[in-house]
């Protein structure tokens, strides 16, 4: 097949007044190409049109794609069940050129955004080794899209509460917010709706008023509209976790702080400049933070517990002894754990981890601990029992370790058999009963009535009655 270059210099020759044979040898091609692209007239390549095997079937390929939900393999086998032969390389090269089962590929654009126009939230499950455990955490970004300055942090869960506390420490550390945050329609922020309908959540509407920007979701399913803070992530993955290792999570959003702040002073040759330098140009147009700044805290009411004890995310704080029964406002911070009886102040404690079952008491509270736990004197029976001998007393110590506590009816049911029956036929029974570990009462009893059967309950014999008439 002859170029167009070639095919255009083969009209302009011709045109020239130049021969056919002249025209091969000059050009370098045969006489016959050069008769064809005399008779043709036209320069432009003419394109290759092949019949495919699949034409016939295009319908039947089309409705197969359908019925099988995309699946090409199955379409493929069902042709050949149809009597179709044709190679599975065939099928998809066919389904490829005549878009069935698949999109049209469109070209990828470019988003240029003003400095203080935009900047994006996202948040991406990772798995960290924290203290030689690995763990399941959520790494949360925010990224100003002019710059790229980012500020990400990495936490045991993902909740309003937490967003709410990340935002206000990202955009204090960017020194501002843009007028616009980019989020996908995650329901932690977004209350209902999604895309342009998306509303959220009032809480973080008032996050939102308190800095002067305004939250936008993007479309569901359009990943690209938020490529500025979708692709650090990977970055953190395989660069910040990698040789890395952390003591506690304080320790890892530390190292993770230090790490941003390294890369924020980097110079990135798709920018052409580091983030540093563009955030100079940037930093005048964000939003002033506000004066005051509240810290961020999560309201629960709480009642406390007989224990003088309040319970929050499975662990327990103490208060004083007073508060039994009464419910109190807990308010929670991201480190701390504050606990009010009205606007009173009862009790200030460190915030344990989620979900770790701990308890923490405050030094004045340690005082007031009830232990229930307290030893009980034994009742006169188990005294009486315990004074007849070894074996009724190891038998008592064996039953109140399988009922527990002080096992008073049991204890009454081995005072009965003491009392009813011999004593030495109690206590053989007792003895063989502790050597081969059985505590059931009444199998004991039956072991007592077999050693007593003809000597305390002889009945008369038939003789005996005639004789006495």
């Amino acid at each position: 097949m002859l170029d167009l270059d070639t095919r255009t210099a083969i009209l302009r020759l011709s045109r020239q007044g130049h021969g056919i044979k002249a025209i091969a040898r000059l050009v370098g091609v045969s006489r016959n190409a050069v008769k064809r692209v005399i008779r043709s007239g036209e320069a432009l390549v003419p394109t290759l049109r092949r019949a495919e095997s699949l034409e016939p079937h295009e319908d039947r390929v089309r409705a197969l794609c359908v019925t099988c939900e995309g699946n090409l393999v199955r379409v493929h086998e069902e042709l050949l069940a149809g009597g179709i032969e044709v190679a599975y390389t065939t099928l998809t090269g066919f389904c490829r050129r005549h878009e069935i089962g698949t999109q049209p590929k469109r070209p990828a654009g470019q988003y240029h955004f003003a400095p203080g126009e935009e900047m994006q939230h996202d948040t991406s499950p990772h798995t960290v080794t924290i203290g030689g455990r690995p763990c399941a955490v959520q790494c949360a970004s925010l990224v100003l899209c002019h710059s790229r300055r980012q500020y990400a942090q990495v936490y045991p869960r993902w909740t309003r509460f937490e967003a709410r506390v990340f935002l206000t420490e990202a955009i204090v550390y960017l020194g501002g917010a843009a007028a616009r945050c980019m989020l996908d329609n995650s329901t932690v922020i977004i209350a209902h709706g999604t895309g342009s309908d998306a509303v959220p959540a009032p809480e973080m509407t008032a996050l939102a008023d308190r800095f002067g920007f305004a939250f936008a979701a993007h479309a569901v399913g359009d990943a690209d509209r938020s490529g500025r803070v979708e692709r650090p992530f990977y970055y953190i993955e395989t660069n910040f976790y990698a040789g890395r290792s952390f003591a506690d999570w304080a320790d890892l959003n530390d190292q993770l702080r230090l790490w941003s702040d390294r890369n924020f002073l980097r110079f990135r040759r798709s920018l052409q400049a580091s983030p540093a330098d563009l955030y100079a140009t940037e930093q005048a147009h964000l939003k002033k933070l506000p004066a005051y700044i509240p810290e961020v805290y999560a309201l629960h009411r709480r009642r406390v517990d007989v224990e003088a004890r309040v319970n929050l995310h499975t662990n327990r704080y103490s208060v004083e002894a007073g508060l039994i029964g009464r419910h109190v406002e807990v308010r929670e911070t991201v480190d701390r754990v504050r606990i009010f009886d009205g606007h009173r102040l009862a009790a200030e404690h460190p915030k344990l981890p989620y979900g770790a079952h701990l308890r923490h008491t405050l030094d004045e509270h340690k005082g007031q601990a009830c232990h229930r736990s307290r030893v009980r004197p034994p009742t006169p029976i188990e005294q009486l029992l315990r004074g007849q001998g070894d074996e009724l007393a190891a038998l008592v110590d064996a039953l109140q370790t399988r009922h527990g506590g002080r096992a008073v009816k049991a204890v009454q049911h081995l005072h009965r058999l003491w009392r009813d029956y011999p004593t030495e036929a109690v206590r053989g029974a007792i003895s063989v009963a502790l050597e081969h570990g059985l505590l059931d009462l009444q199998r004991i009893e039956r072991m007592v009535l077999r050693r007593v059967a003809g000597d305390v309950f002889r009945l008369p014999l038939d003789d005996e009655d005639d004789t006495d008439g």
